[in-house]
């Protein structure tokens, strides 16, 4: 954990990579001191360029991505290094894209669990900081011991928190706090999992949700949920944690560790017929009862089965119904989620594609108590539906609480601009973009408005802007080389 993350010179895994897809050739290389990663792609002399790289992210067991900036906002790199590839590829999600995605935000929610002293994104942006991201890289002691200042100062008589004697509640929530994702986790109203402290209850932080009737158990970060499934648990009740087999300040050696968590299941599986007569010559109970497959969400990497399981076999939650998916609490988590947790959930899923929870998201959140978030939930819903009376009322009424949210200021843009009302969407999109200038869709939108307006000058200043971070945008180049070259006028309308 201590070197989940660090300056990139320190963490560089040099090599090349080309994506056979949007034919982008990708090398990252050291140069004088420093990390860089540079693209470009044949034949194409716009696509020709070259970025400091300032931070990696991972410790390398698994893989290895890159944090690098532009005018203040934090980005990922569009590629990612994969141990057991031992080399390079796309980034999740990005393995068939034409375009290479060079603007992929980089937020506290990402940082959190890879770095000490996580900084939040300044107000009404999406991945911009007023400084660095995070003031210290690795997973420092205070993420599992808590506020170590009286311990420093004393010389060590005044002892850290130690998360193995809270009780289970509280101790389980060290690790849960990044070691469980569900299907969707929603923030309590007005709080942040980055402000978690150790000796504090998850279940005070976030609500965390999984698909029942759906596999729960094949993304990458999936080992709560599984390990919660397992007879060895629910048999165990609170005397098992994660710390039952894991131990947070190392890992066993490669030679040794066969050996090591043998002795953790023979702890409590101690009669010879486990621990002398059952499969002798096979002394690695993880072959059988642990097995390695692949997630689904992560490419190059294999995923070990914390159901631990007599037999392997497919496991799904129960449904709510028959034949009826429907979002549930996490099994085995202290929680008690309230309806705008569960309305929220619903509303992530839909926005992650799942469109069949639109209308039981919609109804949901405009049954509890309405905040910003909340609000521009229901826009959205509503937008899909092509309610634009309501989606337009919601997105005014969450502009006038918070003037900030860049998210109803884009869409209401839509709207307006939709219903002829050009110039106040361009306001409203100005203003946004002049925070946010690396959201693509946002800039390509306030560059149309302007061209539509007759300013010229400020369209091409915007696609410049949009291209700076998404160079390999190609309907912002096509429309500035149009500008340009005149073919694309701007005459005022």
């Amino acid at each position: 954990m201590a070197n989940a993350s660090g300056p990139a010179i320190e963490g560089i895994e040099p090599g090349a990579f080309t994506h056979q897809a949007s034919g982008v050739q990708y090398r990252v290389f050291t140069e004088n001191g420093s990390a860089w990663l540079s693209y470009s792609r044949a034949g194409d002399p716009a696509m020709q360029g070259r970025q400091e790289l300032d931070f990696f992210l991972g410790s390398g067991n698994h893989g290895r991505t890159y944090l690098y900036s532009i005018g203040g906002y934090w980005f990922e790199t569009p590629i990612a290094w994969y141990a057991r590839r031992h080399g390079y590829d796309m980034r999740p999600s990005y393995l068939n894209d034409k375009e290479m995605p060079f603007n992929l935000p980089v937020t506290a929610g990402c940082l959190r669990c890879h770095a000490t002293g996580v900084q939040t994104e300044d107000p009404g942006t999406r991945n911009h900081y007023a400084g660095l991201p995070f003031l210290e890289g690795g997973i420092a002691c205070e993420a599992c011991h808590g506020d170590t200042a009286q311990h420093v100062s004393s010389a060590g008589k005044a002892a850290p928190i130690n998360a193995g004697k809270l009780d289970a509640e509280r101790r389980d929530s060290v690790c849960i706090v990044c070691h469980l994702e569900g299907d969707t986790t929603v923030p309590h109203r007005g709080r942040a999992l980055v402000n978690y402290k150790v000796g504090e209850r998850i279940g005070d932080y976030a609500s965390f949700f999984v698909l029942s009737g759906a596999g729960t158990t094949d993304r990458a970060v999936s080992q709560v949920e599984a390990l919660n499934l397992s007879t060895c648990k629910r048999s165990s009740g609170d005397r098992m944690s994660c710390m039952s087999c894991h131990d947070p300040h190392g890992s066993p050696a490669p030679q040794d560790r066969v050996a090591s968590y043998r002795r953790r299941c023979t702890a409590c599986h101690s009669d010879t017929k486990f621990t002398a007569a059952h499969f002798p010559n096979q002394p690695d109970c993880t072959q059988c009862h642990m097995p390695k497959s692949s997630p689904t969400d992560i490419p190059h990497e294999q995923w070990t089965d914390h159901r631990i399981l007599r037999q392997p076999r497919t496991v799904v939650l129960e449904s709510a119904a028959p034949g009826e998916s429907a979002l549930i609490p996490v099994p085995g988590i202290v929680q008690h989620p309230a309806d705008r947790d569960l309305a929220l959930a619903y509303y992530d899923i839909v926005s992650h594609g799942n469109v069949s929870f639109a209308t039981r998201a919609r109804k949901l959140l405009e049954a509890v108590t309405p905040d910003n978030e909340v609000m521009t939930a229901i826009g959205v819903l509503a937008q899909m539906a092509n309610d634009r009376k309501q989606a337009t009322d919601v997105y005014s009424d969450a502009l006038a609480r918070n003037p900030d949210d860049y998210t109803a200021a884009m869409n209401l843009g839509v709207l307006l601009a939709r219903s002829g009302e050009t110039a106040r969407a361009s306001e409203l999109w100005r203003k946004a973009f002049a925070r946010n200038q690396d959201i693509t869709g946002l800039g390509m939108n306030l560059a149309a408005a302007s061209c539509l307006l007759g300013d010229k000058t400020a369209a091409e200043d915007t696609l410049r802007i949009v291209l700076r971070y998404s160079p390999d945008h190609q309907s912002g180049r096509q429309e500035l080389n149009a500008m340009q070259s005149g073919a694309q006028p701007c005459p005022p309308k």
